[in-house]
């Protein structure tokens, strides 16, 4: 998700972890994938243990772009802190908060977190269970984009590999939740066809509380096709007829972006809430 023009992006929690945090961690949900296509697990990060998150697997993107803003209109810092970015009893946090921060010269009123996967990979199917933040104004995201991307800060530019700007390198939205459209869920691709204010490849479903039941949402890629769904029940299909440098930019490597945003709307009540993500994995 990159949202340069328009929108695209956590537990309201009291003064206590306990809607975020769980003591006692339930043995891992195998998931819905079966012997076919894609069979064979080739990454994953199941979040087990304490601590910070594995910066082997992950990355933290926290440059500001030219503005002094995020895309999209967007209020929050994103930061490199265990405040904002944790695994505790194998899931990881990613927790947006209200506080007052100056980071880079400038000073904004919340707080979250933006991970870059340092893995990346054409076609697969994947699989992220997680539970989502609640509150109006927050934006969590499960996203890809190319490695192609020019954009300064992240983790496959400073690489070397950004030569293409946004929307032409291509963007794939697994997941996108607005916590003022309680539970209804959104999957988008993003090219030179589609994108901004016009999109036009976007569907979603509702779901049934997303903020306290985790449920697994995934994407099924392949050189023709993605298929989106959320427990195993499909919601968009993306399938151009006439694949070109604009409808089909997808047959490349992309990368894994989880992050929540916080739009100017935000509920003034706000404290923090969190991304919960038990495990994200990728069959080939």
């Amino acid at each position: 998700m990159i949202k340069r023009a328009f929108p695209i992006w956590l537990l309201m929690i009291s003064g206590t972890w306990a809607a975020c945090s769980i003591s006692n961690k339930q043995p891992k949900v195998p998931g819905h994938t079966k012997a076919g296509q894609f069979s064979q697990l080739v990454w994953s990060d199941e979040f087990d243990g304490n601590g910070q998150i594995d910066t082997s697997k992950w990355f933290h993107q926290t440059q500001i772009p030219p503005g002094g803003s995020w895309w999209g209109g967007i209020i929050q810092h994103y930061t490199d802190r265990t405040e904002n970015t944790y695994v505790k009893d194998g899931y990881l946090h990613l927790v947006a908060k209200k506080e007052t921060l100056e980071e880079q010269g400038i000073i904004k009123n919340y707080t979250a977190a933006r991970l870059n996967s340092k893995f990346a990979f054409t076609y697969g199917k994947v699989e992220v269970r997680a539970k989502l933040p609640e509150g109006t104004g927050t934006w969590p995201a499960i996203w890809m984009l190319n490695t192609n991307i020019d954009e300064a800060g992240a983790y496959w530019e400073k690489k070397g590999y950004g030569t293409t700007k946004w929307p032409y390198c291509g963007e794939i939205d697994i997941l996108e939740h607005w916590g003022k459209n309680p539970n209804y869920v959104s999957s988008a691709v993003h090219n030179g066809s589609s994108y901004g204010y016009n999109v036009e490849n976007v569907a979603g479903q509702k779901v049934d509380d997303v903020f306290n039941t985790f449920h697994i949402y995934s994407l099924e890629w392949t050189k023709d096709q993605m298929i989106f769904s959320v427990d195993g029940k499909p919601h968009f299909t993306y399938a151009p007829e006439k694949k070109n440098q604009d409808t089909w930019p997808f047959d490349n490597d992309y990368y894994f972006l989880l992050n929540i945003a916080i739009e100017p709307d935000i509920d003034p009540d706000f404290v923090e809430s969190a991304m919960v993500v038990d495990y994200i994995r990728v069959y080939q």
